[in-house]
């Protein structure tokens, strides 16, 4: 799909998505809970679609009403053979990995090319040092079987929050345990995450320095999805950029890595107003900063497009995990600016962006939903037209992306 974009700003008021992140440990802990859990969630995505079918893969026939998920338990036993699809989402594999073994089921992954090129080290070694048997077919995808042992497990914190976060979500599954954290602590934000839904589910978590032992089991009520920082990001970025948007339903204290975007655009020079919960951003005029993405690589793409328009030189380092998301982000976040007129160069695991004016170009998405979307936001600063290609892959996270765009008023074209 291609998208046509005649610069224009955007002006008006846009709810927050669910938020993805979220959308899926409470899945996973409802389908984990005796009886029937409603989760209420009022948009999908690819990702969730994801885990979704595997929670179906497993005898949980979730149905959608509505806005709400209705999750049954899951019906399988130790020993059962299940084939999870978790398409492109990095999420669903790992925590299915993470539930197959805490459950002792023999399951076989499929998913995109990309989806297994991703690191899945030390996840496997720690799974295979606690009784996981995992191989590779000739397709590269994952066999697994064999049961978790409960206990003690230890892994590092600087290669993905997804692997603390699989086996926190593992531990009520085969007895209990603990899990610590080596090393430094990337992303920290997505276990708290991971931590409040097993809470709201009545797992004990207890947290002292950097061991979390879990304790109990799972047992979910009714529950809501709250609304998504990481996308909602994009239209206050929008808003720093000139734009008069209002994103409301997020909440102010939530947990969400992301949230820290409101700072980062601070930063920048924006002003950022909250109303419960209703945020606005506007600016002046944007300066140059430095910005450690450790944190929050997923902003890193959109947040560049605002250093792409500030004065002076903004360097946002801690990006090396940028390498391993849906692209090699530090290369097509780069791409993406230069297409587009801007300057922008990768230094080790720090991108340098140069502010300057942006003349518009074409984009390739390279698969990857976060730069289709930051390139769309990039066009409301542009002086000529944007021309977004392999524009679906918005599908990923927002699939209403575009048509909330036109909603605020830019002036857009969808060739498929």
């Amino acid at each position: 799909m291609k998208v046509r974009i005649t610069p224009t700003k955007l002006k008006g008021e846009i709810q927050a998505i669910p938020s993805k992140s979220m959308a899926h440990r409470l899945l996973i802990c409802a389908a984990m809970t005796e009886g029937t859990t409603r989760v209420r969630c009022n948009t999908s995505s690819e990702d969730i679609d994801a885990t979704v079918s595997c929670l179906r893969a497993m005898g949980s026939n979730v149905v959608r009403i509505g806005n709400t998920y209705l999750v049954p338990k899951v019906t399988v036993h130790a020993g059962q053979t299940v084939e999870f699809d978790c398409g492109e989402s990095g999420t669903t594999l790992r925590f299915m990995m993470c539930v197959a073994a805490g459950l002792g089921l023999c399951a076989r992954f499929k998913g995109s090319d990309r989806l297994f090129e991703r690191p899945l080290s030390p996840l496997a070694e720690i799974l295979t040092d606690h009784g996981i048997v995992i191989s590779r077919d000739k397709s590269n995808r994952i066999i697994q079987s064999g049961r978790a042992f409960p206990g003690e497990y230890k892994i590092q914190g600087d290669v993905s929050s997804q692997f603390i976060s699989g086996l926190l979500l593992m531990l009520p599954l085969c007895g209990g345990g603990s899990v610590e954290v080596t090393g430094l602590f990337e992303s920290k934000p997505y276990v708290g995450l991971t931590v409040a839904a097993m809470l709201e589910s009545d797992v004990k978590v207890e947290c002292n320095d950097r061991i979390y032992k879990v304790f109990g089991r799972y047992d979910l009520r009714d529950c809501a999805v709250e609304g998504d920082w990481s996308n909602s990001a994009f239209w206050l970025c929008a808003g720093a950029m000139g734009s008069d948007v209002t994103v409301f339903d997020l909440d102010a204290e939530s947990l969400q890595g992301d949230r820290a975007v409101t700072q980062v655009l601070e930063h920048f020079g924006a002003e950022i107003s909250c109303d419960k919960t209703r945020f606005t951003c506007k600016s002046d005029s944007l300066t140059a900063c430095v910005i450690d993405a450790s944190d929050i690589p997923d902003l890193v793409p959109v947040i560049s497009v605002v250093a792409a328009v500030s004065k002076g030189e903004t360097r946002i380092t801690g990006c090396s995990r940028l390498r391993l998301k849906e692209s090699d982000r530090l290369l097509t976040v780069s791409q993406m600016i230069n297409n587009l007129g801007g300057n922008a160069e990768v230094s080790d695991d720090t991108l340098v962006i140069r502010g300057s004016k942006l003349t518009g170009g074409e984009v390739q998405s390279c698969r990857d939903h976060r730069i289709a979307m930051a390139a769309a936001i990039a066009s409301t600063c542009c002086e000529g037209e944007v021309i977004i290609t392999g524009a679906e892959a918005v599908c990923k996270s927002y699939p209403a992306f575009f048509e909330d765009m036109k909603t605020l008023g830019a002036n857009l074209e969808v060739e498929e």
